[in-house]
């Protein structure tokens, strides 16, 4: 069905397939995958959503001020200009009430936009992460520590969205393009939202890596569960792990899942997602990917799952699989240019791409996930 939006006709560049069929734009990412994978391996049919919308579980909104008032939403493509915040078709409907209440709370409280230009103002932006069960944790950035009147704005908040679970303050005081800084206090409630992936409890805070659409992200952990066909008896290395989603989803098929990511506050929240899960067969590192990988290669990892960002493996990364030596690596990624660049490294170095699947994570947009095996032979490929 085809849905319009006010903010599509203005640049917004938050769905920019907004306007071709759905069938079309999977098609289209399909044909993309088995240019760049086909010389490998055969691509398997892209994995569509049934209803290609509001699935995103996170919303970043930005602060700018527009006719004398406080207003908040997303850039408009290419600009620092803010189109105000409307009901975008790919965020959960929950995080589009709860923006246009942080929107009229801010203005309540007579919280005024971060000028960049002259290093004036409270609010630079806003990060929103909901459950399935549609409770909020709401994160305002700001530039400074200070924050007048916060008991006033989490009352005035709570008041107008009673699922928002919790309230954080951000400081980020850098001109960089980053959104979210590196300290943070807790304003209200614990400072996460819990929510539940493949049967598992999660807690999730603002920075946590954590996939934004949880339908589609447990067909994708189910199949490079099946892509690793663990027995129970396997040492299992997850890098990149993030809040130990995948790596818990491992372990409950490992002997013993280590995961590795190089975000502080994600490698604490695995640790406690751990804890939550009676998760005792798990370990987790807070290092650089590959020079984790180096030192862990003495362990004799029988699996390697690997969900790197979009610029894939960097050389360390790739060098210290190629030292380690595992039978299988499980290469889940956002980016096939890289993931073709990474898997025509690792087959010239003996590897063989056994089976590929993409999966259609970000309807509207040009994204597209994958999972890949990789094996050193010893796999018989007729049984994956």
């Amino acid at each position: 069905m085809a849905k319009t939006c006010v903010n599509f006709s203005k640049k917004c560049g938050g769905c920019p397939l907004l306007a071709l069929p759905y069938p079309r734009q999977t098609a289209e990412k399909q044909q993309r995958l088995q240019k760049l994978l086909g010389g490998f391996a055969p691509v398997a049919p892209l994995r569509t959503m049934a209803e290609p919308w509001h699935y995103r579980n996170k919303a970043i909104a930005s602060f700018a001020t527009q006719q004398g008032k406080l207003v908040c939403g997303l850039y408009a493509e290419g600009t620092h200009k803010v189109l105000p915040s409307a009901d975008c078709l790919l965020q959960n409907e929950v995080l589009n009430r709860t923006l246009a209440a942080v929107q009229d709370a801010a203005r309540a409280c007579r919280y005024t936009a971060f000028d960049e230009d002259k290093r004036t103002g409270l609010l630079r932006h806003v990060v929103l992460r909901c459950s399935r069960k549609g409770q909020v944790l709401v994160t305002l950035v700001t530039p400074r520590p200070e924050l007048p009147g916060s008991r006033n704005f989490c009352a005035a908040l709570r008041k107008k969205a009673p699922w928002v679970v919790s309230i954080v303050q951000n400081i980020n005081p850098t001109l960089s393009s980053a959104v979210l800084g590196n300290r943070e206090k807790t304003l209200y409630g614990p400072g996460f939202v819990l929510d539940t992936l493949c049967g598992l409890q999660f807690a999730i805070s603002s920075r946590s890596f954590y996939q934004v659409n949880p339908r589609q992200t447990e067909v994708l952990y189910r199949a490079a569960l099946d892509a690793a066909k663990l027995t129970g008896k396997e040492t299992v290395l997850d890098l990149y792990c993030g809040a130990g989603t995948i790596t818990l989803a491992l372990a409950e098929h490992a002997k013993t899942a280590i995961g590795v990511e190089i975000v502080p506050e994600a490698i604490e929240n695995a640790k406690r997602n751990a804890l939550r899960n009676g998760m005792e067969n798990t370990e987790f590192f807070c290092a650089d990917a590959g020079q984790a990988a180096q030192r862990l290669a003495k362990r004799g990892i029988d699996v390697l799952v690997v969900d790197p960002p979009r610029k894939g493996l960097d050389a360390t990364a790739r060098d210290a699989i190629l030292k380690m030596q595992p039978p299988k690596v499980v290469y889940v990624s956002c980016d096939p240019a890289t993931l073709a660049r990474d898997v025509a490294e690792l087959c010239g170095a003996g590897y063989t791409l056994e089976k590929a699947q993409a999966f259609d994570l970000f309807p509207r947009t040009f994204h597209v996930e994958t999972v890949v095996l990789l094996s050193k032979g010893e796999v018989d490929s007729k049984k994956i």
